[in-house]
């Protein structure tokens, strides 16, 4: 295939209410709160009306849910690709076994495919949380794509944040150690690339040159402090990804479309001040202004391309 403008994609990983109360240490978590009746519909209309075809990252105990497999359904049926994001959502799955990752995998598959959904051949990690065995994992089961790295120095940051503000046990503290992972995840490869299992990887983009995040959620942070910085700043990622020729990858979540009236459990989470309507419109706009300088694609397509030889993007950054 030639494009013309360099291959991008925009997904959306399909993170919950309980999913962030869970990572936040808050015990309400465990009655698994959900907007995914608000939030789907939402996320459908901004594709469509932005012309986009996406990836959606699922978690499986959602899609075991009603409202999960609906909202599966509802992806699927316009022309959505699945993703696989774990079935319990924490993101430590570096710490566990073996038999745990496999089973994080699997029960996350038939799922998403109990729901109405094609098998799923993607994958990403909670909170970019990868291994060397999950991915083996994920070869043996036939995946051929990841989409769990996030090449940045900011995780100790990021987790010392966390720990500050989150109300945590001593032994939620331990495991989350690694959370978000450590400064050397800023030396990873920002271009699609295979990695040493062979598996397709396909990084969260981050700035290049700088290596800080661009995805939805930071962007939105930046947005709730001066709209005009957040249109700099990402204007300037756009610049300097087609200088440095990165395939930008745009990472989503339905809080980047909802608000505090959404979902009042989450007021803590950056961004949520915002209002909706502010928030769909300067979403729009970021779509908009990668479709004017990339081929915007769903991420498997995206790295199907990516990884072509004749891709000018095809090589490890």
């Amino acid at each position: 295939m030639t494009n013309a403008l360099p291959v991008a994609s925009v997904s959306f990983d399909l993170d919950n209410v309980w999913s962030f109360l869970k990572t936040h240490g808050d015990p309400d978590w465990a009655t698994r709160p959900s907007y995914l009746s608000a939030a789907t519909p939402r996320i459908v209309d901004f594709l469509g009306e932005s012309g986009l075809q996406s990836t959606v990252f699922v978690i499986g105990a959602d899609a075991d849910r009603d409202d999960g497999a609906e909202a599966v359904r509802a992806f699927a049926a316009a022309g959505h690709e699945i993703g696989n994001h774990s079935y319990e959502h924490e993101p430590w799955l570096q710490r566990y076994s073996e038999d745990q990752l496999a089973a994080e995998i699997d029960r996350t598959h038939a799922a998403i495919v109990a729901a109405g959904a094609p098998a799923p051949t993607g994958f990403r990690g909670p909170g970019y949380s990868t291994s060397a065995t999950l991915e083996r994992l994920l070869v043996e089961r036939g995946y051929t794509y990841d989409a769990s790295t996030f090449p940045t120095w900011i995780g100790p940051l990021a987790r010392a944040h966390h720990f500050r503000t989150a109300d945590l046990t001593a032994a939620q503290r331990e495991e989350r150690a690694n959370l978000f992972g450590g400064a050397s995840q800023a030396l990873l490869p920002l271009r699609p690339h295979r990695s040493a299992s062979g598996l397709a990887e396909l990084p969260v983009t981050t700035m290049p040159l700088l290596r800080i995040p661009i995805h939805g959620s930071y962007l939105l942070q930046l947005y709730s402090i001066s709209p005009r910085v957040a249109r700099l700043y990402f204007g300037t990622a756009v610049r300097l990804c087609r200088v440095r020729r990165v395939g930008m990858t745009m990472l989503l979540h339905p809080t980047d479309l909802l608000d505090r009236r959404d979902a009042p459990a989450l007021d803590f989470f950056p961004g949520m001040a915002v209002p909706a309507r502010e928030k769909y419109a300067f979403m729009q706009w970021v779509t908009a202004t990668m479709q004017r300088h990339f081929t915007v694609l769903g991420t498997r397509d995206h790295i199907v391309h990516a990884l072509d030889t004749e891709s000018p993007y095809a090589s490890v950054a």
